[in-house]
């Protein structure tokens, strides 16, 4: 089994890490590349925190590359690629599509390398380390594996829980473990984390109790629908935890909402009063793994990349756009379907280009020299809203820190206004809408934020959902929000994928430059694959074709992960 033959090799030796000499964060040292981080390597409190620095970047490098946003936006509707990574566009994703395999594979990383951290910590650890170091880094390995298992159980259903690496030199009946076990194990490891971990970070950007707590807030909204077998209706109790650990985080933290959208994308943003966990890339000339590569396949043209810039085909769904206010639908005198208008939704200009947009933060290569990025107007009837987030454009943009494939900028992981989202919906629950004061004080701090007027109206499903579909746009995190809904009332998930419009389309500005209008219309001659069809049967992923050739037991149902374990 691939996914084992990876675990099996870490059980022997850790990944080697590449020194990063040019590293300005501080957490980020890392072991000689010419030594095994073992027992030479957990002398002192540096040492064991250098030993986790890994956790933050490294073994996140394969989810982050591609897999963030292939599932986590491309699979939701937000986002399409119209001739690439289609499987997860067209919901037609097979146990033999390549994304589908490094996806798993990116998971499995994590869950391998954190066993292994525990287990060299355990074993390893010196003297001189003192308790809450050692407690700290054990709690962040544990973090980072609940969280690749909250991945894991979102995307595939039944997957197997893997504690010790060391265990799979000898058993070959691994097999998968049920739903509702996968969820009590990763929140029993995030609340033993968020007890070890201590409220203030040991180094810049290294994982708090705030951290585990805001991720319990997110895992309880979720797991309040696991075991409601679609009835509609969501664990109260699990509710009320969604609530009372998004409050503390809230309250406590000291974390705070950056008052300008935008300035989460703008460089440098790394660490800032909003993030709660990011993933820590270096840019450091020749190294690969620790670097954010991201940014390569997102930018629509070479012209503001650095010898990359391959997302071209890249942009927000029909569907995506007819989330922000201000765009409404109609006909034209061809009788094609238009959007049309303008929106002030600051977050549309941080998460896409539209044709007109300017970006001075961005230097654009053009005919005979350069300029401050103006999103161009091109094509007749296609084109695309060009993904802007993570974008942050040429090295002389970023102080020098970029290269073809290497940027240093972070990847947020969880920010403080999911918080506020999620105790509005952890309110709603199993109501039909509500108008609780607090739980409307917190959604507007999110959607007044965006330039939005004040909501006044009572919450439901439907606002905080859409709401969340257009904070956390091109984040990855709109497919989790789907398999939450889908856990409780699938029917509705079902639903909201299916009316989606993943089809071509073409934007018009009214004037460049400095449009005030644009029309959106659907490409006429592109009628096919427009639309997908969800349903229980392609819902989740399929287990790739290579690890159930390897490994018959994963065929087998599953077992309870405690019952089994007795």
């Amino acid at each position: 089994m691939k996914y084992l033959t990876y675990m099996r090799n870490w059980a022997i030796v850790l990944i080697p890490l590449v020194m990063l000499s040019a590293c300005k964060k501080d957490f980020l040292v890392k072991p000689p590349t010419d030594a095994i981080v073992d027992v030479n390597f957990y002398k002192t409190d540096d040492q064991v925190l250098a030993s986790t620095a890994l956790l933050y970047s490294r073994v996140w490098f394969d989810y982050n590359d591609k897999a963030s946003y292939n599932l986590g936006d491309f699979r939701a509707g937000t986002a399409f690629s119209a001739y690439n990574d289609r499987g997860n566009v067209l919901f037609n994703t097979t146990g033999d599509n390549g994304e589908n395999a490094a996806s798993w594979r990116a998971f499995f990383i994590v869950v391998g390398q954190s066993n292994m951290a525990i287990q060299n910590i355990n074993n390893y650890v010196g003297a001189e380390v003192s308790g809450v170091v050692k407690r700290a880094a054990i709690a962040e390995a544990r973090f980072m594996r609940a969280l690749a298992y909250r991945f894991l159980v979102m995307n595939w259903g039944e997957v197997p829980i893997i504690e010790n690496n060391q265990t799979l030199l000898t058993d070959t009946t691994i097999r998968r473990n049920t739903v509702p076990s996968v969820w009590k194990f990763i929140t029993s490891e995030m609340r033993a984390a968020a007890e070890d971990l201590p409220t203030s970070p040991l180094r810049p950007g290294r994982l708090t109790k705030w951290s585990a707590e805001g991720m319990l807030a997110r895992f309880y909204l979720t797991r309040a629908g696991v075991e409601s077998a679609g009835s509609g209706t969501r664990n109260q109790a699990f509710l009320d935890s969604a609530k009372y650990y998004s409050e503390r985080v809230i309250k406590q933290s000291g974390a705070a909402l950056l008052s300008n959208y935008a300035n989460l994308f703008l460089f440098p943003y790394d660490n800032n009063s909003e993030s709660l966990f990011s993933l820590q890339w270096v840019y450091s000339a020749g190294a690969w793994g620790t670097q954010n590569s991201t940014p390569a396949y997102l930018a629509y043209s070479s012209d503001i990349g650095n010898g990359d810039g391959w997302g071209g085909d890249k942009g927000a769904t029909w569907w995506m756009m007819k989330q922000y206010e201000g765009f409404t639908p109609g006909r034209n005198a061809a009788g094609d379907s238009i959007l049309q208008g303008r929106t002030v939704d600051q977050r549309l200009k941080a998460t896409f280009m539209i044709p007109g947009a300017s970006y001075p933060e961005i230097t654009q290569t053009i005919p005979g020299g350069e300029q401050k990025l103006v999103y161009p107007l091109t094509g007749t009837d296609v084109n695309f809203a060009a993904i802007k987030k993570y974008v942050t454009g040429k090295a002389k943009d970023v102080g020098g820190q970029a290269a073809s494939q290497n940027y240093g900028h972070d990847t947020y992981m969880l920010r403080l206004a999911e918080m506020y989202l999620t105790y509005a919906e952890a309110v709603l629950g199993n109501n039909t809408s509500t108008n609780d004061a607090t739980a409307l004080e917190y959604f507007n701090k999110v959607h007044m934020r965006a330039g939005l007027p004040k909501y006044e109206l009572p919450l439901t499903h439907n606002v905080i959902f859409r709401e969340r579909v257009l904070e956390f746009a091109m984040e990855g995190m709109a497919w989790y929000d789907l398999v939450t809904l889908h856990y409780y009332n699938p029917t509705k998930a079902y639903s909201i994928l299916n009316q989606q419009d993943r089809g071509l389309f073409f934007i018009a500005p009214d004037v460049i430059p400095n449009p005030t209008q644009w029309t959106m219309t659907k490409t006429p001659w592109s009628v096919n694959e427009r639309t997908i069809v969800a349903n229980s049967g392609n819902f989740l992923l399929p287990i790739p074709t290579s690890e159930l050739g390897q490994a018959p037991n994963l065929r087998k149902p599953a077992v309870d992960y405690y019952l089994s374990n007795q």
